[in-house]
């Protein structure tokens, strides 16, 4: 094999034409210029079309123009399955050539690929990068690494953000070879004979992802050329030679003053009448929000703004009815975005049954807490509630705008979400920026179908002259729902083994927070079903409970839902009189309600049911 493909220059243009070459035809190819774009489709010089996700944009200059990959959530190109695609992909051999620009470091990086890398389950190939070099992995059939196990080979180049480079791997069926800039790079001859495939696996570009990972691209492609057969040296130096006059250009990704998302459209208290749509953008704009029963969304309203961040409330809905709903925004300069459509369903009617999610400690792990969200959207939830420290630090941004957001948008896109605050928050405006809640929003009670929720700052007072106590028993007082429950940040109740004293050293656990426990009695007193807590990053769940015994009906129970990703911790050696069910390991929660009835189940990371619990109340309570 000679030539990839080649083109020539004339003066400042760089023209993309193939000439006559000895060697074979790409499988697939696409160069991300101007001439080959219609609309958000990209017409293949060989291979599938590909549909571009939103965000991106094409970035026009003198060598023919390249595309501009945002990053964030789902913002890759899913080429297709590979049982779709397996006729034409690579088996023996394989080259794969790209020309990109890397604007955002990540440990693991993807240009193209289909890959699975889960343990014991490592299949196919990808190129692509680590913070500081670029890499390529595959599996294959044998060698020292073979049969179950993928060899990434790492290049020797550092390379820079912003600025462009010719990436080349290349596998004969004995030696995996990274090429940078036309020269040789990195080398491992760890794999041999046939590539194994992931049969459940996507081809994707634009990012790496696999069955439980998605890291997305960001940064600039102009070209990606896939071969079954595997190039000679000379041949990728001659590819690169054609092209070497980008590595001369900066290309500008986000131009001074377009408009992206920062934080993609998710939904915040919902009624039976009405909903609330929030996003951040990269810049100020003019905005609102398209909805209506059909994707045509023939209804709009228009949007408070608070800096960046978007408000559109939506009034006048019908209650348990399917709503789509887009999001608009427009700069003084004419920069248009518009989110894809999504739905969403208004509060259901006071007899119809209903299900909620419940999670918590989602802080700084947003690779678990997408997994969660992914789950739980999966069992379609009416809303979620979050039981605090949504994110590890509050005062940082980047935590909200790339971990939580993110990671969360699978759920929280399509059902709102409703929230306490934890101490990871620590009071920052980002979290009363990023959530539309009743005043004072530290605390704020809602009501769905046939229950009422009350959420409370745990962070602030709850003695009984407290602000908070005083609402929280008025309301309760006054609440006349089937079904009642409270959600705060810290336990009264908890079997783990040291945040409430060190039951392995000193052997003097509170077992729970005794300053939250001052509101225990309100919810004995006023038949508070079950209190929802994060803080501990573990599962528990009580007995009910009064008059701090365990009782077997009659009472209140506590559940521990820390398990959204933050550092897990262990339960302590004794078992407590309250604890019925403990466990280490991320989690989330699913309650369904149906009348006086309701199934609670708890959920593990692989979504295998680990916990049960029904209650049935008489028709009269």
């Amino acid at each position: 094999m000679y030539c990839l493909f080649a083109a020539v220059a004339t003066g400042l243009a760089f023209a993309s034409t193939v000439l006559s070459h000895d060697g074979p035809d790409p499988v697939m190819q696409w160069r991300f210029v101007d001439s080959d774009f219609d609309k958000m489709i990209l017409k293949a010089r060989l291979g599938p079309d590909l549909k571009l996700p939103n965000g991106t944009r094409k970035i026009t200059d003198d060598f023919g123009g390249a595309c501009y990959f945002p990053g964030g959530t789902d913002r890759y190109i899913e080429v297709g399955t590979y049982q779709f695609l397996k006729d034409q992909l690579p088996v023996e051999h394989l080259t794969v050539c790209a020309w990109v620009s890397v604007d955002e470091r990540t440990e693991n990086g993807g240009i193209i690929g289909i890959v699975e890398d889960n343990g014991e389950f490592e299949k196919g190939w990808v190129l692509g990068f680590d913070k500081s070099v670029f890499t390529f992995g595959l599996a294959s059939s044998g060698g020292d690494d073979g049969d179950g196990n993928l060899t990434y080979v790492k290049g020797a180049t550092q390379y820079e953000t912003g600025r462009y480079y010719h990436i080349a791997a290349v596998y004969d069926g004995e030696l995996i070879q990274i090429y940078v800039n036309g020269k040789l790079d990195g080398t491992s001859d760890k794999q041999s004979s046939e590539i194994l495939y992931p049969s459940d696996g996507s081809l994707v570009l634009a990012a790496y992802r696999d069955r439980n990972e998605c890291y997305s691209f960001h940064g600039c492609i102009r070209e990606i050329s896939l071969y079954e057969r595997a190039a000679k040296a000379e041949a990728i130096e001659h590819d690169f030679a054609h092209g070497k006059s980008l590595i001369d250009l900066r290309p500008t990704g986000a131009k001074s003053g377009s408009i992206d998302f920062v934080v993609e459209p998710y939904l915040q208290f919902g009624t039976q009448n009405s909903m609330t749509v929030m996003w951040q953008t990269t810049v100020q704009a003019e905005t609102h929000v398209q909805f209506g029963e059909t994707i045509d969304c023939a209804s709009s309203v228009e949007c408070t703004q608070k800096g960046n961040i978007h408000t559109g409330r939506i009034g006048g809905l019908a209650a348990e009815t399917q709503y789509f709903y887009r999001t608009v925004s427009k700069t003084k300069d004419g920069d248009y975005l518009e989110s894809d459509p999504k739905t969403f369903v208004t509060a259901v009617k006071d007899s119809t049954p209903f299900a909620f999610a419940v999670v918590g400690d989602t802080q700084g792990n947003p690779k678990v807490a997408a997994r969660i969200s992914e789950m739980a959207w999966a069992q379609r939830p009416s809303f979620a509630i979050h039981a605090g420290d949504l994110v590890d630090q509050g005062n940082r941004d980047s935590d909200w705008t790339t971990e939580f957001f993110p990671s969360m948008h699978e759920l929280i896109s399509r059902v709102p979400i409703y929230t306490v605050l934890g101490n990871h928050e620590q009071n920052a405006s980002n979290y009363f920026d990023y959530m539309d809640l009743p005043e004072p929003e530290f605390y704020y009670d809602f009501i769905f179908a046939n229950a009422q929720f009350f959420m409370i700052d745990s962070n602030r007072k709850v003695d009984p002259e407290s602000e908070q106590y005083q609402w929280l028993e008025k309301k309760l007082q006054t609440s006349t729902k089937t079904w009642k429950f409270v959600c705060h940040h810290h336990p009264p109740y908890s079997s783990d083994e040291d945040d409430y004293g060190n039951l392995w050293k000193a052997n003097k656990s509170t077992r729970g927070d005794t300053r939250i426990r001052s509101l225990v009695p309100l919810y004995e007193r006023y038949g508070v079903d079950i209190v929802w807590n994060g803080h501990i990053h573990s599962y528990e769940r009580t007995w009910p409970i009064r008059d701090g015994s365990a009782v077997v009906d009659g009472g209140t129970i506590y559940t521990i839902t820390g398990g959204g990703g933050g550092n897990l911790e262990t339960p302590g050696p004794i078992r407590p009189f309250f604890q019925n069910n403990v466990r280490r390991g991320h989690h989330y929660v699913m309650v369904y309600i149906n009348g006086t009835s309701l199934e609670f189940k708890a959920f593990d990371l692989d979504d295998r049911l680990f916990d049960v619990m029904n209650i049935k109340k008489d028709s009269g309570n």
